[in-house]
């Protein structure tokens, strides 16, 4: 399909998409000032350049796509078992990289158009307002989800990064929520940051990091086999069946850790973490909420038109995700068995000076990560504030907001900061839908295939797919959350 140059800040639908997709309430009315919403489109942090390239692309889907919940996966197959553990590993892998090359097609389906935004595509799909009831509370459960998720990776990061080297005298050692409050402070001046080009640096970074622990997290493992580092056994032999107990670590004084066992884990404990482990998997695969965001800051013209240069960083990333993903998790996996914990750099603990390495690694990629998805949404705060409530688009207006922003997610992430439980329950309730079955849901609407045509069978059995990974696996993660927040005192540890 050709496609002509088209600057979408002149695009009067385009421009009334982006208003309305600021708010759930009623649509402000057409005939707003032009020049005004051109000087809007021109200030947000989505459409405001379209200077990069397929390299910027790739980066800014590596960092969005393989965050920190890598280091669950091998905890994830603990509760699935090498069988289906390794089949929704594949299965999570091509249907998410057959849904995001729905996602890149479909950001220039009408000629002359380009829909920067998830939800715009969602309003050309399922109309106007329907496609934001639809589209926009699951991607900012998503994104603001994500982002709280971060707060709490960096925060544990730093917290065992600090027990290793603080010796005998760690006054910090306990406190995830000074960790926490330090990530945000960052975070804040990051914030001001304008655009998706402005962070492309942090992004690149963001994503070679990802890359170096993902790579410590199973040569470690695959070192030193069937034993911890330091010649350290486990409580039992290894065994690839369903669990029969949880393990847990205990942080002891210089930040040395120690396991101990709980309870007896029962049938509906084992079905429970089945579910959490489907949308630990689930939460793996999520860099489809932005993918239409990163692809707009490409230019595009009717010989090359975005999705060239768009689609070679798509498959360059998922190379790399697999590359990391498969091997985390099933040499994980096979090294320790049933016995492995939630974060696998954590449980294994050393060599120290490797395992400090890895946790300020996972601290700079996640401080990257936290701003890709933040961009998204402070477009739709800005967009609310200048566009329908008509405030100025000035620095302070963006320091205020954005500070806000960070504050929140600081605050929800000191309150909740259960890792394993959050991955299962942003994974299920949220993920799912905007990354397994609503591109397709979307595809069947723009393009209405041929019934029972071959387009028309994958993507409803994608679909269905999905439908089903989001009810189970958000069951699970809400049962985590319930479990973990029971005797937990907050804001202390």
């Amino acid at each position: 399909m050709a496609l002509g140059r088209h600057d979408s800040s002149l695009d009067p639908y385009n421009i009334e998409l982006q208003k309305q997709s600021s708010v759930l309430l009623a649509p402000p009315p057409r005939g707003t000032d032009g020049e005004h919403s051109k000087d809007l489109e021109a200030w947000l942090p989505i459409s405001t350049n379209r200077s990069a390239n397929w390299k910027h692309s790739a980066f800014h889907n590596v960092t969005a796509m393989m965050g920190a919940g890598v280091l669950a996966l091998p905890n994830a197959m603990v509760y699935l078992t090498w069988g289906p553990g390794i089949v929704m590993l594949i299965l999570s892998w091509v249907i998410t990289l057959f849904t995001l090359w729905q996602m890149v097609e479909m950001h220039e389906c009408v000629p002359g158009r380009r829909f920067d935004r998830y939800h715009e595509l969602g309003q050309e799909a399922f109309g106007p307002k329907l496609g934001l009831w639809i589209v926009v509370p699951m991607q900012l459960i998503v994104e603001v989800g994500v982002d709280i998720v971060y707060m709490v990776t960096a925060g544990k990061s730093l917290q065992h990064a600090y027990a290793i080297t603080c010796g005998n005298n760690c006054h910090l050692q306990d406190n995830i929520v000074f960790w926490i409050f330090l990530f945000a402070l960052v975070q804040v001046v990051l914030a001001q940051l304008p655009n998706f080009n402005s962070i492309a640096g942090i992004s690149l970074a963001a994503a070679i990091m990802s890359i170096s622990y993902s790579t410590i997290a199973w040569v470690i493992p695959a070192h030193y086999g069937h034993t911890l580092p330091g010649d350290i056994q486990l409580l039992r032999p290894v065994s690839y069946g369903l669990p029969q107990f949880k393990p847990v670590q205990i942080m002891q004084p210089g930040g040395s850790r120690m396991q101990a066992v709980p309870e007896d884990l029962t049938t509906a404990d084992r079905w429970f973490g089945a579910f959490t482990a489907l949308g630990t998997m689930a939460f793996a695969y999520a860099g489809h909420n932005v993918v239409l965001e990163i692809q707009s800051t490409l230019p595009s013209t009717p010989e090359e038109p975005s999705k060239i240069a768009m689609w070679r960083g798509v498959k360059f990333a998922y190379g790399v995700v697999a590359a990391g993903y498969f091997p985390v998790a099933l040499i994980g996996y096979w090294a320790y068995g049933n016995q492995v914990t939630d974060d696998i750099i954590t449980f294994v603990s050393q060599p120290t000076w490797l395992v400090v390495i890895a946790n300020l690694m996972v601290v700079v990629h996640v401080v990257g990560s936290y701003q890709i998805y933040a961009m998204p949404v402070y477009d739709m705060l800005e967009s609310t504030l200048v566009g329908r409530l008509k405030f100025k688009p000035t620095t302070l207006l963006r320091l205020v907001t954005r500070s806000l922003y960070v504050g929140f997610t600081m605050f929800i992430a000191m309150t909740f900061p259960f890792f394993a439980a959050l991955l299962g329950f942003f994974g299920g309730f949220a993920f799912s839908p905007t990354t397994y079955f609503l591109p397709s849901i979307m595809w069947l609407m723009i393009y209405r295939p041929e019934k029972m045509s071959r387009s028309w069978i994958i993507n409803w059995a994608v679909i269905w797919f999905g439908v089903v990974l989001m009810l189970l696996s958000t069951i699970g993660g809400f049962r985590s959350l319930l479990v973990e927040t029971d005797g937990f005192h907050f804001y202390k540890t």
